[in-house]
């Protein structure tokens, strides 16, 4: 796959970003296969890209609707003509804000998150002063403990039923929100890898992870009856993410799955013991200089993933097979040395990368090659091609 890659580049631009396509329709396909015929959202974070997006739309009845990471982007994917948009995090941008009350005036569906009494205090009073609504979700905590070890992400304060049950009662006496859904992200199943080659860090996380998917099951369902005891109708309840799709499908509390990073399938995901997706998006980067017969230096190539800091947030050369970063320098802002034996490369030749996450990838680059049977068959813009920015 990677030599076919390399060769649909011939007189390209590069530094370039790939999108095989035909990788990309087999992950769809997988994941529709995993569905359990649940409804899938598309975490936008993971792909920007507003051609990607209504091609996936288009792929399958069972993709509905987008979840956003920031409320400016909700609007622009609003006027780029998509609809259901869930914002996956509590936002305090009053402008943008302020024009999705007023698009769910016109028709428009937008759900806001929300998991503190303060935030439905902002939003209640943007709906009055634009003469709108909004539609929110209620984001619960999914974190478990073992012996006192915080297993998942520090995201909403709501850790019980009870208090997810007195922020509904609180928005439940508003005149211009609604509460829509409720949605909760096992973090430490979907996005904490099991198979990095460390043995017994490997054997703890499976055990954790093992033990937290009956709690988690347990809580949602839990959460979701006491606020129907208390006659609160769910649009919908949402969870998981790529890496817990296989035991969020089997909840039958929740109703749709977040699904995003798989579809790309970077570098990370390739540490995950219970799934295998096929890697579709990959960039490549000219070489431009050998300071040594075995040394090849790139032009660009520092596109370090987010999170805790470690080299398994760095970006990888693919191809040629054996290229290697180098350890002193690894992946740089403005040039990257890889160390390549017997194999040859020229000024100009292209050496392809994947990256370590999904989405960011994409924040480097104004528009990705689609490559479909080892041709090159169109170009999409990214929403940085598009002039947007949402960070």
């Amino acid at each position: 796959m990677e030599r076919m890659l390399i060769d649909a580049l011939k007189k390209q631009h590069l530094p370039a970003l790939l999108l095989n396509m035909d990788s990309l329709k087999q992950n769809v396909q997988q994941i529709m296969s995993t569905s359990q015929n649940k409804t899938i959202r598309i975490a936008t974070k993971s792909i920007r890209s507003v051609q990607v997006l209504k091609r996936l739309l288009q792929m399958d009845p069972f993709f509905q609707g987008l979840m956003c990471f920031t409320a400016a982007e909700a609007v622009f994917l609003s006027e780029q003509g998509f609809d259901d948009l869930l914002i996956g995090y509590p936002s305090n941008d009053e402008r943008a804000l302020t024009k999705i009350a007023q698009l769910n005036r016109f028709g428009k569906t937008i759900y806001c998150m929300v998991d503190d009494q303060l935030q439905v205090e902002l939003l209640e009073r943007l709906a009055n002063e634009a003469d709108g609504f909004f539609k929110v979700c209620i984001d619960i905590d999914m974190s478990t403990s073992f012996g006192g070890f915080h297993f998942g992400v520090r995201r909403s304060p709501l850790a019980t039923p009870e208090e997810v049950v007195s922020l509904a009662e609180y928005i439940k006496e508003t005149e211009t929100i609604d509460l829509a859904g409720l949605m909760g992200y096992e973090a430490q199943l979907a996005g904490v890898t099991d198979q990095s080659g460390q043995f017994f860090k490997d054997q703890a996380v499976r055990f954790m992870k093992r033990k937290s998917v009956q709690r988690i099951a347990a809580h949602r369902t839990a959460v979701v009856a006491a606020l129907e005891a208390k006659g609160f109708f769910l649009a919908f309840v949402n969870g998981g993410g790529t890496g817990s799709m296989n035991t969020t499908v089997l909840d039958k509390s929740v109703t749709e799955v977040t699904v995003g990073s798989g579809i790309y399938t970077p570098l990370l995901f390739d540490r995950y013991l219970t799934f295998q997706y096929k890697p579709a998006l990959f960039f490549a980067l000219p070489v431009v200089r050998q300071p040594h017969p075995e040394i090849y230096t790139c032009l660009g190539g520092g596109y370090i993933a987010s999170g805790s800091v470690g080299k398994d947030k760095t970006p990888q050369p693919i191809y040629p097979k054996g290229a290697k970063l180098l350890s002193l320098e690894g992946a740089g802002e403005v040039q990257t040395p890889i160390r390549l034996k017997g194999e040859s490369l020229s000024i100009g030749d292209p050496v392809l990368f994947r990256a370590a996450k999904a989405g960011e990838i994409c924040e480097r680059f104004d528009d990705m090659l689609v490559i479909e049977g080892g041709e090159i068959t169109d170009r999409y813009t990214t929403y940085r091609g598009e002039g947007a920015c949402f960070l």
